[in-house]
């Protein structure tokens, strides 16, 4: 039986440390990864979402702001406020809506369940829809601070209330 040569041995070794080095490389890479399956809007791509973006800030409602790798979404917290910029505005409907600091939002509350509420702006193209956890969001407040990141996003139209104004 023939033994392996020093050559061999040298040529196993350094093959064995290059694939455990590789492994160790995806595995870090893995781990960096973002861990948000949170699907891009279908005009995540828009300029006003490049845009506003650029402003989202650090720190929203106490959540600081993970990276997502995810065009037009941003995360806050473990997904306390998550922001997805570029869908299709709402058509005119009869959902509850709300201006806050001269920022329409429509309550979409056949999607809001399990603790999180879903709203969307309206009349503004592409529209903004933010998902909002109660048990770690103060409603109120965090529509505040993200009608200041929505608002550079021109409004077409507004939210009509009953008595048709």
């Amino acid at each position: 039986m023939a033994r392996p040569s020093r050559r061999t041995w040298f040529v196993l070794g350094v093959t064995g440390v290059a694939a455990v080095a590789t492994a160790a490389v995806l595995v870090v890479h893995e781990s960096d990864a973002p861990a948000y399956a949170i699907e891009q809007a279908p005009h995540a791509h828009a300029a006003a979402c490049t845009r506003i973006a650029k402003d989202y800030p650090a720190v929203l409602e106490g959540h600081r702001r993970a990276e997502t790798g995810t065009p037009g979404v941003a995360v806050w917290g473990d997904e306390a406020v998550v922001l997805r910029c570029g869908l299709e505005p709402p058509a005119p409907t009869t959902d509850l809506c709300v201006s806050v600091n001269g920022v329409d939002w429509v309550y979409r509350q056949s999607q809001s369940r399990n603790g999180l509420k879903v709203v969307v702006t309206y009349g503004r193209t592409p529209a903004v829809e933010v998902t909002l956890s109660e048990q770690d969001t103060a409603l109120d407040s965090a529509l505040v601070d993200v009608s200041r990141i929505v608002r550079p996003i021109r409004q077409q139209s507004h939210c009509v209330d009953s008595s048709g104004n």
